[in-house]
């Protein structure tokens, strides 16, 4: 079947990759049209890329549209119920890996005549503007246990009675990881999600791209154990509070 949860989580993150990545592409690889476009361009394609990846999730089935293992942790723990973790986190990395190979594919000339191998590498995942684990690491549990904080309170009617309008969780949700790039993304690239940097690199170490350099697996620990620290963290919060 075309329509299911697990398909939905698939797709819905391989659109949140393809246009996520895509805009930093864009903004950093030479001779495009948006080079040098900035950081206020990047985080709101995000914004837009969660937005339209949250739709396209609803479309191919997923009612929740996680397309986020540590967002999808955290509800498990939230709701005691685990049942849908793994296959949700497997469709996530795999959407994610996907939508980073088709980015490649996208800018295909762009690549030979880029120099840098940061800016190369920052097109498909995350890295931090000062390198430091221990920084890198609390910023990475700080902005995710706020993302997932928000998230819980946009979807709880400790906040609105009736819950949010039907259609409207999407775009607060969009609004809110504009934010949270804004303000707390300049440190680390703001991964806040495992399959968003994981998926990404495995394709930058796999695919053939010029003049590439190393996937830095060194740092690569940070954006998956940081968001999943941090939305668990949330999540405890969250279930106490009965939101």
């Amino acid at each position: 079947m075309l329509r299911n949860p697990v398909m939905g989580e698939f797709m819905g993150t391989f659109i949140m990759m393809v246009l996520g990545n895509g805009v930093v592409a864009a903004c950093v690889l030479k001779r495009t049209k948006a080079e040098g476009s900035g950081w206020l361009a990047i985080t709101t394609g995000w914004a837009f890329a969660v937005l339209c990846g949250i739709f396209a999730g609803n479309l191919f089935g997923s009612p929740d549209a996680f397309l986020n293992p540590a967002i999808a942790i955290a509800f498990a723990i939230k709701l005691g119920d685990f049942s849908h973790v793994v296959p949700f986190v497997a469709a996530e990395v795999a959407g994610a890996f996907l939508g980073a190979v088709s980015v490649w594919l996208f800018y295909l000339p762009h690549w030979a005549v880029t120099e840098s191998q940061d800016d190369k590498r920052g097109s498909f995942c995350t890295g931090p503007a000062i390198r430091s684990f221990g920084s890198n690491f609390f910023c990475e549990i700080f902005a995710t246990f706020v993302l997932v904080l928000v998230v819980g309170a946009i979807g709880s009617k400790l906040v609105l009675s009736a819950g949010p309008a039907p259609g409207v969780s999407p775009f607060l949700v969009g609004c809110l990881v504009w934010s949270v790039g804004l303000s707390l993304g300049a440190t680390t690239g703001y991964a806040i999600n495992p399959a968003r940097d994981f998926g990404p690199r495995l394709a930058h170490a796999l695919l053939p791209i010029a003049g590439k350099g190393y996937s830095d697996w060194s740092y690569a620990w940070i954006p998956v154990a940081g968001p999943i620290i941090g939305a668990s963290l949330a999540a405890f919060v969250l279930r106490a509070l009965g939101a």
